[in-house]
């Protein structure tokens, strides 16, 4: 299984939005190195909130915290 996707991959693994996944990574630093993406650090990256609560993806491609 590959490790480094698409923003359209990932989107699709993570339940997101293609647009969402690309805010999130500059939202957190997560890079984008030729058009891949590290599923496992993005993955890590959205699961923390600066506020240390654990961040979830919504069925509809929101987020909600618990």
């Amino acid at each position: 299984m590959a490790n480094h996707l698409t923003p359209t991959e990932l989107a699709r693994e993570a339940g997101l939005d293609r647009r969402d996944v690309i805010a999130k990574c500059l939202e957190t630093g997560v890079p984008i190195f030729h058009g891949r993406i590290d599923k496992t650090l993005f993955l890590s990256s959205i699961g923390h909130s600066s506020d240390g609560a654990v961040v979830t993806a919504a069925p509809r491609g929101g987020f909600t915290t618990g």
